[in-house]
């Protein structure tokens, strides 16, 4: 049974805007992705929501500030940065770390994100099921898929989670 969702913070929840630097927290503006606050509402009700990044110039409480500013810091329970772990996605040391801090087995845990390698690699690396989050609709950059499912809009994400949940359920 799916207990936990993993979300990726850039591109994923929080649009990124290039032409910014320095900690998102900071930044002019700041926007949620499009579908992502219906999709956490509905999510959060079923699922414990944590939030994962790679971020290299935000701590927890930055990436809780960025968060509040578009009203989404509510929806995670926590929030784990490549800074405090002292590893970055796709190590399995950093995912390990994520779950073993949330006291979930990999097996009850869904990785949410848009970058292939760091989102979907790393955490099947770790026995994660994983959910590719691919608005523009492009191919897949490997050889072989191995992302579970593919999303283009994060409207979709609740429904798709019911099913990932329910197929465990039922022995898939």
């Amino acid at each position: 049974m799916i207990r936990a969702v993993l979300l990726d913070w850039g591109d994923t929840v929080m649009r990124v805007f290039p032409e910014y630097s320095g900690p998102m927290a900071y930044w002019p503006t700041v926007e949620a992705v499009p579908g992502v606050t219906q999709a956490l509402t509905a999510s959060s009700l079923h699922y414990r929501l944590i939030l994962v990044t790679n971020a290299s110039d935000s701590d927890t409480a930055l990436v809780r500030s960025a968060l509040h500013r578009v009203n989404l810091e509510k929806y995670f329970t926590n929030v784990f940065t490549s800074i405090e772990l002292g590893a970055r996605k796709p190590d399995p040391v950093f995912y390990n770390a994520v779950l073993s801090k949330c006291g979930y087995p990999a097996g009850e845990a869904v990785m949410v994100g848009d970058d292939y390698t760091a989102d979907v690699i790393g955490a099947k690396e770790v026995g994660l099921q994983t959910v590719w989050y691919n608005p523009s609709g492009s191919p897949c950059p490997t050889k072989n898929s191995i992302h579970d499912v593919e999303i283009q809009s994060m409207a979709e994400l609740p429904d798709i989670l019911g099913n990932i949940s329910s197929q465990k359920n039922n022995g898939f």
